[in-house]
C-alpha cells in the first residue's frame, strides 16, 4: 500500500465518511431537479450522480471534490431530449466522455493558467448567486412552517459548530429536523414532491440509437457543448478546492477522469455531469480531504434511494434549502465589493461581466469564456502601446522603438513615424522592443520600404535574438538591412 493511497483514501476516514454522508443527502434533490430540467425520469439524474461520484473518486485528479449530475449540463440537453428522446441523451453522454478523455490526453488542463483572477471571482460569485436563487422556490410563498424550518436549519448550521464539531452541522440539522417533521408533520415541501424515486440499481445497456453518421451529426454538437461546459466547471471547481485546501491537483487527470465517468455513466442510464462547486464546498467545509468522501457520497446516495427511500422522500426541502443558502453565503466572495472599488477598471469590468453573463444565460462556461475573451482584449489593448521617438545623432537619424510589437500595436506604431527624407542614414533601434508575429515583421518591412521610397538608407539594429530570428525567417528585407 503506497503512501499516496494512504494519504488520498485513509487520512481521517471517519470525518470523510461523515462529510460524504452529508453530501449524499444534498445530492438527491439536486439530481432530481436537474432531471426535471432535462425532461427525463428522476432516476436518470440519480443514477448519474451515483455513478459519476463513485467513478471519479478513483480516476479523478482532485481528492474531496464532488462530481455528479449538474444543472449546466441539464440545460444544454433539453432540446436533444425533446426532439430525439433519452437514448440519444445517453449516446451523447458517451460521446461527451470520449471527447473529454481526448482533451485530457491533449493536456487541456494547461489552459487553466489563462483564466485570470477577475474571471475566477466572477465565476465564484455567479455560482453563489445561482445556488441561492435556486432555493427561492423552496423557501418563499409556501407556508409559515417553511420559514420556521429554514430559520431553524440556519441556527443549527451557524450556532452548533461553536460548541460541537465532531459531527457536521448539516447532518445534525437534517436528522433532527427531519425527525421533527416525521413526528409532528408540517405544511412543507419534501424531496418526494420533486419526483418519483425507483428503488433499483442501474443496469448496463447500450442506448437504442442507429449507429450511423446521421446519429453522430445529431449528438456531436450537444456532446461537444457538454464536454466543454463540463470541463470548464470541473477545472474551475478543482482550482477553487485547491485554494480552499491549500493543495495541488492534476487538472489533466481530472479531465480524463471526468471523461471516463461520463463515458461509463452513459451505458448505465445516467445523464452527463461534472464537478459541483456547491456540494464540493459542503464536503470541504465538513472536513473532507480524501477520495473516500466522494466515494462515500456516491455509495450512500444509492443506499439512501434503495434501502431508505421511503424515509428519504420525507426530508423537508426547507432543510436542504437552508443548507444550500449557507453554502451560497460561504461561497460568495464578499471582498469582491472592495475589489470593484480598488481593482483596475478593466479587471472590475471583467468580474462584473462574468457574473452578468452567467446569471443571464444560466451557463457558467459561457460566462467564463466571455470573461476570458474580454480580459484578453483588455490585456492586448494595454500592452499594444508602443512608443516611438526620434533622436538625431552625428552619424545617423535613430528611431527608438519601445514596447511589444504585434498585430494589435502595428497601426499605433506606424502612425508615430514621419516618413520623409533625412540627411543622415536612418537606424531603427529595437533594443527595447520585441517582435511577436508575422504582422510585426510585415510592419518592419513596411517601415523600411516607406523610408527607402523617400530616398533614405535604412538599417535595423539591436534586435533581440527571438525578434531577429523571426525577421530572418519571414522578412522580405535583405541581409544588409540588419546590423
Amino acid at each position: 500500500m503506497t503512501e499516496k493511497f494512504k494519504k488520498e483514501w485513509l487520512t481521517d476516514p471517519s470525518t470523510n465518511i461523515m462529510a460524504g454522508l452529508v453530501v449524499a443527502l444534498a445530492l438527491i434533490p439536486e439530481a432530481i431537479a436537474f432531471s426535471i430540467i432535462a425532461g427525463v425520469n428522476p432516476m436518470v439524474g440519480l443514477y448519474a450522480s451515483f455513478l459519476i461520484a463513485v467513478i471519479i473518486s478513483f480516476v479523478g485528479g482532485r481528492p474531496a471534490m464532488i462530481s455528479a449530475a449538474t444543472g449546466a449540463i441539464a440545460l444544454l440537453v433539453v432540446p436533444l431530449v425533446k426532439e430525439h428522446g433519452v437514448d440519444y441523451l445517453l449516446a451523447a453522454t458517451i460521446l461527451m466522455g470520449i471527447i473529454q478523455i481526448i482533451l485530457g490526453i491533449l493536456k487541456v488542463g494547461k489552459l487553466m493558467k489563462f483564466i485570470p483572477n477577475s474571471v475566477m471571482i466572477g465565476f465564484v460569485n455567479a455560482l453563489a448567486i445561482m445556488i441561492f436563487m435556486a432555493q427561492i422556490e423552496h423557501i418563499f410563498g409556501i407556508s409559515i412552517h417553511t420559514y420556521i424550518y429554514v430559520i431553524a436549519t440556519l441556527i443549527i448550521l451557524y450556532g452548533l459548530p461553536k460548541f460541537f464539531k465532531k459531527i457536521p452541522a448539516p447532518l445534525i440539522a437534517l436528522v433532527i429536523l427531519t425527525g421533527v417533521y416525521m413526528m409532528f408533520g408540517s405544511n412543507v415541501g419534501t424531496v418526494g414532491d420533486l419526483g418519483h424515486i425507483e428503488r433499483s440499481l442501474p443496469s448496463f445497456f447500450i442506448p437504442d440509437v442507429p449507429i450511423t453518421m446521421e446519429t453522430l451529426m445529431i449528438i456531436l454538437p450537444y456532446s461537444l457543448s457538454m464536454a466543454i461546459v463540463g470541463l470548464v466547471e470541473s477545472l474551475l471547481t478543482a482550482r477553487i478546492v485547491d485554494n480552499a485546501t491549500d493543495t495541488f491537483s492534476s487538472k489533466n487527470k481530472e479531465s480524463r477522469g471526468q471523461g471516463i465517468a461520463n463515458f461509463v455513466t452513459g451505458f448505465f442510464g445516467g445523464m452527463g455531469g461534472c464537478a459541483m462547486i456547491g456540494q464540493s464546498v459542503i464536503n470541504v467545509r465538513s472536513g473532507a480531504t480524501t477520495r473516500l468522501s466522494t466515494f462515500t457520497a456516491g455509495v450512500v446516495l444509492m443506499f439512501l434511494i434503495i434501502v431508505l427511500g421511503e424515509w428519504v422522500v420525507q426530508i423537508p426541502m426547507p432543510i436542504l434549502a437552508g443548507i444550500m443558502v449557507m453554502v451560497s453565503i460561504g461561497t460568495f466572495d464578499w471582498s469582491s465589493f472592495r475589489y470593484v472599488k480598488k481593482a483596475p477598471r478593466t479587471d472590475a469590468f471583467v468580474m462584473l461581466i462574468t457574473v452578468t453573463i452567467v446569471l443571464f444565460t444560466h451557463n457558467l462556461a459561457i460566462g467564463v469564456i466571455i470573461g476570458v475573451i474580454f480580459s484578453a482584449l483588455f490585456f492586448a489593448t494595454k500592452i499594444s502601446k508602443v512608443d516611438v521617438h526620434l533622436e538625431q545623432k552625428t552619424d545617423a537619424t535613430v528611431l527608438h522603438f519601445e514596447g511589444q510589437i504585434f498585430f494589435a500595436s502595428i497601426d499605433t506604431t506606424i502612425e508615430q513615424i514621419e516618413f520623409k527624407k533625412y540627411e543622415k542614414p536612418v537606424k531603427l533601434d529595437f533594443s527595447k522592443a520585441h517582435l511577436w508575429d508575422d504582422s510585426a515583421v510585415d510592419a518592419v518591412d513596411t517601415i523600411v520600404r516607406k523610408f527607402e521610397e523617400t530616398g533614405n538608407t535604412v538599417y535595423i539594429e539591436a534586435m533581440n535574438t527571438d525578434s531577429r530570428k523571426i525577421v530572418k525567417e519571414l522578412s522580405q528585407l535583405n541581409e544588409q538591412h540588419l546590423t
